[in-house]
């Protein structure tokens, strides 16, 4: 029996990055996304280029019962799913006070409900196969309380606590978490961020990776069942440094830099 991997926001960035490298690997991969034109577009490369099924759930994340309607979905076609990404994010940058409500809820849906759902489904049914990896995405704002973008470290660090949770409750079983923390990755999540513009000098550096590398490096931290990447040695000083940074500061860095 083919066995998949599904990946959400898979139709862009590094969820295609996923998607693609895990079909060079032979599994089945589920593409979903809210995109459904630009899924079905990568459906057709993966199934002419590697000759895997790549079967598109076109649907948002954000809705209530949507970790429902995937495993409904699997059970229906009978695809046994032995990975787990929950990849799909969105990012916020304006302040919470001028935030719509409807975006606050739709990125705790996206990025705590859902993925948070999903794992609580698919955890049985990959112990009763006897096999699994589940990839969940968090990020260095998770250790930031950070203006402007706090409601995305925010989600990001309720992903870092449950991932850590449900390791610890699956140990000594088939099933394995991986969390992986990611700073700067050239994605067009980041695109209308200030510091893009200095993109090609980031990547030099080594502040900012590619897409390609950080799903590369992901998918070999859960295939080796580790806990947690961190693949940049600026995003662990990051983690060190940004919980020290005074109140006042990021308030004067905000108003006069427009981070």
């Amino acid at each position: 029996m083919k066995t998949y991997a599904i990946v959400t926001g898979a139709a862009s960035g590094m969820g295609r990055c996923y998607a693609i490298q895990l079909a060079e690997m032979g599994y089945g991969v589920l593409l979903v996304d809210i995109n459904g034109d630009a899924a079905q577009e990568l459906s057709l490369m993966l199934t002419n280029r590697y000759d895997v099924p790549a079967p598109v759930l076109c649907m948002d994340l954000t809705q209530p019962h949507a970790a429902e309607q995937i495993v409904s979905q699997c059970k229906e076609n009978n695809w046994q799913v032995e990975i787990l990404i929950n990849n799909a994010g969105m990012l916020i940058t304006t302040p919470i006070e001028e935030t719509e409500p409807d975006k606050l809820q739709r990125i705790i849906a996206l990025h705590q409900t859902t993925p948070l759902l999903l794992c609580r489904h698919f955890i049985p049914l990959m112990k009763e196969q006897g096999k699994g990896y589940i990839l969940n995405i968090s990020s260095i704002t998770a250790w930031m309380d950070w203006p402007v973008i706090g409601m995305y470290g925010c989600t990001k660090r309720f992903v870092k606590g449950y991932s850590r949770a449900l390791r610890i409750e699956c140990k000594g079983t088939p099933v394995s978490v991986t969390t992986a923390i990611f700073g700067a990755v050239d994605t067009p999540l980041l695109s209308n961020l200030p510091f893009m513009r200095w993109r090609k000098l980031l990547m030099r550096l080594g502040f900012m990776i590619s897409p390609e590398k950080a799903t590369r490096l992901a998918l070999k931290a859960m295939f080796k069942r580790k806990a947690t990447l961190i693949p940049c040695f600026s995003d662990r000083l990051v983690i060190m440094l940004c919980p020290l940074m005074p109140s006042f500061l990021l308030a004067f860095l905000q108003k006069r830099i427009k981070i």
